[in-house]
C-alpha cells in the first residue's frame, strides 16, 4: 500500500512527524519507530522525523528516511514528581526548553501528519502552544495515538481530568488511532469524550513487528527472557534466576536481555548469579536488535508492556507475561485479556504466587502451550497497514470517520 501522492496543498513528499515523550522505558519510542518506518516504506518518498525524550534513543537505528531529535530527559521520581535527568535546570525550565525545541522543530520540518503517542497535551502540557499553532495555520493533520490500554477507566478518567486532556482530544486531534482491537479492550472506556470524538476513533489492530533483517541467533534451543526496558524488571529477573538455581535440571538455556533502564547495582547482583549457573542462562545488555532473539527463541518469559506483546504475536512464540501491577494496571489488563484468549499465558501474583516454583512450572509446560497463531482473530495484527492507509486518507484531504 502507498501513501501514495504529494501533500495536496503543498505539492511536496509527505512530512510525518512524531511526538514520543518518553520520560521511561522504550515502549512510546519503539512504537514510533515502528510506526515511521511501517509509513516510509509505504511511500519511499515520505520521510518522518520523532521528537523523543528517551535517553537511549541514540543506540537504535532508524529505517531510511526516518531521524530523531532528542529532547532534554526528565527521569520520575519514586514519589511521581518529576525532575531533569542531566542539565542542571529545575523541572519547569526543562520543560519550558523541551516546549521550544518542539515548536522549532515543527516550525522547520512542517510536518503535513502529527502524531502524537499516548499523551494528548504532551508532557506537562508542554506539547500545547505547537498544538494551538498548528491548529491556526490549519495546514497539519493531527492524530492522537493510544495503546491497547492506558489504565483501569476511572484512574485514566481521574489523571486526564487532571491534565485537561479530554478538552485537548476534543479541540485539537482530527483523528484518534487506537493501536489494538475493540473486541480485546476499549481503551477509551470511562472517559467523557464526546460523539464527535468517538467518531474519529479507529481501531487499527495491533501493530506487527516486521522480521527485517534477522542475525544469527545464539545456539539454541534457549527461551528468551525480556523485561522491555528493564526499569522495573527485577522481579521478574530474580523470578527467572531462582527458577534456573533450585531446579538444576530445568530447560531448555535461557538467553537474558537485561535492558538498558536496569541499575548497576542490580546488574551486577544478576551477573555473579549467571556467572554460577555456568552457562545455563547467559545475559546480554541493551539489544537494540532484539527481533534476532525473538526469532530464535523456543519460548519466551517477558513482561506485559504493548511493544514485548507485538513481539510476541508477530513472532508467533509462546510466551509467559509476568505483568507489572504497579505504578497502573495496563500490563495486568492486557496479559489477563490476551490470556483468556489463549494467545498467552500469564503469571498472576495474587493468583499464581511469584515464587521459583511457579516459574519452574511455567517453563517446562512452554512446549505444550498453543501458539499464538492458533488464537489469532482476523484483524489482529493488521495495525501497520491501517495508519498507513489512514495517513494516505489524511493526505488526500479525505474527512473519513471511523465505523468502529
Amino acid at each position: 500500500m502507498s501513501l501514495g501522492r504529494q501533500n495536496d496543498t503543498t505539492g511536496r513528499a509527505p512530512r510525518i512527524l512524531f511526538y514520543s515523550h518518553d520520560t521511561f522505558g522504550l515502549g512510546h519510542l519503539r512504537r514510533s519507530r515502528a510506526l515511521a518506518g511501517a509509513m516510509t516504506q509505504a511511500d519511499p518518498s515520505a520521510s518522518a522525523l520523532i521528537l523523543t525524550g528517551s535517553p537511549v534513543a541514540g543506540r537504535f537505528t532508524f529505517p531510511r528516511r526516518v531521524d530523531h531529535v532528542r529532547l532534554p530527559g526528565v527521569t520520575k521520581r519514586s514519589d511521581g514528581s518529576y525532575a531533569s535527568q542531566t542539565i542542571g535546570m529545575g523541572i519547569e525550565e526543562v520543560t519550558e526548553l523541551r516546549a521550544g525545541l518542539i515548536q522549532t522543530a515543527v516550525q522547520q520540518f512542517d510536518p503535513d501528519v502529527l502524531i502524537v503517542d499516548k499523551e494528548p497535551t504532551g508532557f506537562r502540557s508542554e506539547l500545547l502552544p505547537t498544538l494551538e499553532n498548528l491548529l491556526r495555520s490549519r495546514r497539519t493533520k493531527m492524530v492522537l495515538g493510544l495503546r491497547d490500554v492506558l489504565d483501569e477507566p476511572e484512574v485514566l478518567a481521574a489523571e486526564w481530568e487532571r491534565k485537561e486532556a479530554i478538552a485537548a482530544t476534543e479541540r485539537f486531534y482530527d483523528e484518534i488511532w487506537v493501536y489494538g482491537l475493540r473486541s480485546i479492550y476499549d481503551p477509551t472506556e470511562g472517559l467523557p469524550l464526546s460523539p464527535a470524538a468517538q467518531s474519529r476513533i479507529h481501531w487499527t489492530g495491533y501493530l506487527r513487528r516486521d522480521l527485517g533483517p534477522i542475525g544469527d541467533p545464539p545456539e539454541q534451543p534457549y527461551i528468551l527472557i525480556t523485561p522491555g526496558g528493564g526499569g522495573d524488571g527485577k522481579a521478574m529477573v530474580n523470578q527467572v534466576l531462582c527458577a534456573y538455581e533450585k531446579d538444576p535440571n530445568l530447560s531448555p538455556r535461557a538467553v537474558l536481555v537485561y535492558g538498558p533502564f536496569l541499575s548497576g547495582e542490580l546488574r551486577d547482583d544478576f551477573e555473579t548469579r549467571v556467572a554460577a549457573l555456568n552457562g545455563r542462562v547467559t545475559a546480554v545488555g541493551f539489544e537494540s536488535q532484539i527481533e534476532t532473539l525473538f526469532a530464535g527463541a523456543a519460548g519466551v518469559v517477558c513482561m506485559g508492556g504493548y511493544n514485548t506483546f507485538c513481539e510476541v504475536l508477530s513472532f508467533d512464540k509462546r510466551a509467559v507475561i509476568v505483568p507489572r501491577t504497579t505504578p497502573r494496571l495496563e500490563q495486568w489488563i492486557r496479559a489477563s485479556r490476551a490470556e483468556g484468549l489463549g494467545l498467552v499465558r500469564m503469571l498472576d501474583e495474587n493468583r499464581d504466587g511469584l515464587t521459583a516454583d511457579t516459574m519452574i512450572k511455567a517453563i517446562r509446560n512452554l512446549p505444550d502451550q498453543p501458539l499464538p497463531s492458533q488464537a489469532i482473530r482476523d484483524g489482529l495484527l493488521d495495525g501497520l497497514d491501517y495508519v498507513t492507509s489512514r495517513v494516505d486518507a489524511l493526505l488526500g484531504g479525505e474527512r473519513e470517520r471511523a465505523t468502529g
